[in-house]
């Protein structure tokens, strides 16, 4: 038995570097994450076992290899041990799988979810969906893995919504406010959409400032409108901002960039929270960055609703390599995703949301830096 470790950028690509050197009937025994020390060689790990050659055992080496395949053989049958318990742990926990279990095909699709985050339960659902789209179980045992990837595809996309709009209804100015934790990238972003759906289709633009907690932060949003040429405004109070939405009538777009607010300053933020919340045409997006760990993230969903968002705008895609806590939300709030951010460049780091675009950065991990949303 020959256990082999193999390294790549993505899950998918390791995998074909270990069949084919291992060929079809190696055996997956693991996938993860390459730890840090490992990192260099590719962001992916997946670990296969493949019966070794029988000239293997001849020759001068004859000795040296026995003890080696021996422990081989040991590793292999301790990590066959440890997948039959996670297997079992897995049939227990999501419900009887055992598709996914006899499935090669199925099975390295679960395991490139899960690889990317996207929780278990979620994963199971996917590939399990994806078979029955592909009409029986034994047809997604085939071998036709171009049809398996269009139906996770399919499925995957089922689950979530995109909408990169600004605004809500046709009227006129379209409003948008941002909203979320510290240092998600509220204020550039404002900047970003700014130029991509108000200057470059020529249309008179506002920028409104409501964070007064953090120091300079609305002097950074003002010289963004200085360069950009729009209108700006910094307001302390609700007030304020109810009387500056009405003597903007005559804009196109206005922005409102709020207070970024941890859990613990959620109390100052509730009169904001209640004005947008109860303002039908304030189009709020909650921003996000899809850096933060899945468990955080939730949490941070759930302590926004006050705000009443209705669409997440996830930012630092740049800084990740896991994107399934992007579709975990988008598919347990059932929100639809409006933009993506890829840096820190104005305006060129900024993308439409897609259920293309989602699908790609869950299966595959890859993140290209961003196109421009103009």
């Amino acid at each position: 038995m020959k256990i082999k470790s193999y390294y790549a950028r993505t899950v998918e690509d390791a995998m074909a570097l270990a069949r084919s050197e291992l060929g079809a009937e190696a055996m997956l025994v693991n996938s993860r994450k390459a730890p840090l020390e490992a990192r260099e060689l590719g962001e992916y790990e997946v670990v296969f076992a493949a019966d070794a050659p029988p000239e293997a055992a001849d020759g001068p080496a004859a000795q040296p290899q026995l003890l080696g395949d021996r422990l081989s053989l040991e590793v292999a049958e301790l990590k066959r041990e440890l997948e039959g318990m996670r297997r079992a742990l897995t049939r227990s926990a999501f419900a009887p799988a055992q598709w996914l279990a006899s499935s090669p095909g199925l099975t390295e699709v679960y395991a490139a979810l899960t690889v990317n985050e996207v929780t278990p339960e979620l994963a199971r659902e996917i590939v399990q969906g994806a078979a029955g789209r592909m009409g029986t179980e034994r047809g997604a045992r085939g071998q036709d893995g171009g049809r398996l990837q269009r139906a996770v595809v399919e499925e995957l996309e089922s689950r979530i919504a995109a909408e990169p709009l600004l605004g809500r209804g046709d009227g006129r100015p379209r409003i948008a406010a941002l909203v979320g934790p510290p240092g998600c990238g509220k204020t550039t972003t404002v900047a970003k959409l700014a130029v991509n759906y108000g200057l470059a289709a020529r249309r008179p633009v506002l920028l409104v400032s409501m964070d007064n907690y953090r120091v300079a932060a609305a002097e950074q949003l003002r010289s963004y409108a200085a360069i950009l040429g729009v209108g700006f405004q910094a307001l302390e109070t609700v007030a304020g901002l109810a009387q500056a939405l009405e003597e903007g009538r005559g804009k196109d777009l206005i922005l409102i960039d709020t207070p970024g607010l941890a859990f613990e300053d959620m109390d100052h933020g509730l009169p904001l929270a209640r004005y947008l919340a109860g303002r039908s045409d304030i189009d709020t997006h909650l921003v996000l960055s899809s850096s933060m760990k899945s468990a955080d993230l939730s949490r941070v969903v759930d302590s926004f609703e006050a705000f009443g968002p209705r669409r997440l705008l996830f930012t630092r895609l740049d800084e990740t390599g896991s994107y399934g806590p992007i579709f975990n939300e988008a598919a347990r709030t059932g929100k639809a995703l409006s933009f993506f951010g890829c840096g820190q460049r104005i305006p060129e780091d900024l993308e439409a949301a897609s259920k293309g675009r989602v699908s790609e950065l869950v299966l595959t991990g890859r993140s290209v830096r961003a196109r421009s949303a103009a």
